[in-house]
C-alpha cells in the first residue's frame, strides 16, 4: 500500500520531530544530571529491563509536541503503548530514551528516537544522539542528516578494517550472541556492543561503525535508524513493517562494501524461524 504523504506533508513532521527529540531529548540529559539516584524513579519491567521518570516524562512531551501539531496522526510509544494505524493515517513510533540502562548509569550512549510510518513504509527517522548533543534525521527518499549536514556509510571493504556494534537483550539465546562474535571475530572483524540500537544504527548511517546487528528488537527501537542508515546508503535488511510493528524481530544494517561479508546475517528468513 502506498503512503498518502508527499514531501510536502513530511518535511513540516520532520522539522518538528527534530525540535522535539532535541528539545526533549536536552532536558532529559539535565533531569539525569541533576537527579539523585533515588529521584530517578527506576522501574524494573523485568531482568535488565527498565523504565525510569524520565522515560515516562518524555514520551508524554513527545507525544503531547506531536500530536498538538499533527492531531490526526497515531501515536505507538515504548512506555505508554498504542498501536500502528493499518489505513492511510500515518503513526509515530516512538522510543522516549533509546538505552534505559546506560541512562540510568550515566553512560551517555542513549537517545530519543521517533520514526513515523505509513502505508507500510518507514517515512521519517529522527534521532537525538546524547552522546554528541546533535540530531540525526532522514526523509524517505531525500537522505539522511547530522545537523542539517548529509551523512553517508563508509565505504569500506576489507573487513580487516571494519567495526562492528552488536545489540543483545535477554530475549534471545546468549550462545546465538557468542557465535556471531566468534564469527566475526574469525573474519578479523573488531565489535563493541553500546547497549542502544537506535545510536548503533546511526553510527553506521555516519560511517562510524560497518555493521550493526540485533537478533531481536522492538519497532520503537530500531526504525527511525533503520531509515536513517538506509537513507546514508547503508544495506539495511528488516521483517516487513507490518510484522515488525506488532511483535518487532532483528535488524542488520551494513556499509554496503561489505554486504557480501554480511550476508550471513542477511537471512531474514531463517532468523524469524528461528525465532518462533
Amino acid at each position: 500500500m502506498a503512503s498518502a504523504f508527499d514531501l510536502s506533508a513530511l518535511t513540516p513532521r520532520a522539522a518538528v520531530a527534530i525540535d522535539v527529540a532535541r528539545d526533549v531529548g536536552r532536558q532529559a540529559a539535565a533531569f539525569r544530571t541533576d537527579a539523585r539516584p533515588e529521584t530517578l524513579g527506576v522501574e524494573n519491567k523485568g531482568l535488565q529491563d527498565f523504565v525510569t521518570v524520565a522515560d515516562k516524562q518524555a514520551e508524554e512531551a513527545v507525544r503531547a509536541a506531536l500530536l498538538a501539531r499533527f492531531p490526526l496522526d497515531a501515536f505507538m510509544g515504548e512506555e505508554g503503548g498504542g498501536n500502528a494505524d493499518e489505513s492511510e493515517r500515518g503513526t509515530w513510533v516512538v522510543d522516549p530514551i533509546d538505552g534505559t540502562t546506560n541512562f540510568i548509569r550515566g553512560f551517555r550512549h542513549w537517545g530519543v528516537s521517533i520514526a513515523f510510518v505509513a502505508g507500510g513504509e518507514i517515512l521519517i527517522g529522527v534521532i537525538y544522539d546524547a552522546a554528541q548533543d546533535k540530531v540525526f534525521h532522514a526523509i524517505r527518499g531525500e537522505g539522511a542528516f547530522k545537523e542539517g549536514q548529509r551523512i553517508a556509510a563508509a565505504k569500506t571493504s576489507d573487513p580487516n578494517h571494519a567495526i562492528a556494534i552488536l545489540g543483545h537483550s535477554r530475549r534471545t539465546d546468549f550462545e546465538d550472541y557468542l557465535a556471531i562474535s566468534r564469527k566475526l571475530y574469525e573474519r578479523g572483524i573488531d565489535y563493541r556492543r553500546m547497549g542502544a540500537a537506535a545510536i548503533g544504527l546511526i553510527r553506521v548511517a555516519e560511517g562510524v561503525s560497518d555493521l550493526y546487528y540485533e537478533r531481536h528488537l522492538s519497532a520503537w527501537d530500531m526504525m527511525a535508524g533503520v531509515l536513517i542508515a538506509s537513507e546514508a546508503g547503508a544495506v539495511v535488511a528488516i521483517p516487513p513493517l507490518g510484522l515488525l510493528l506488532r511483535q518487532g524481530g532483528p535488524v542488520v544494517a551494513c556499509s554496503p562494501g561489505l554486504e557480501d561479508e554480511f550476508a550471513f546475517l542477511m537471512d531474514m528468513e531463517g532468523l524469524l524461524a528461528a525465532a518462533e
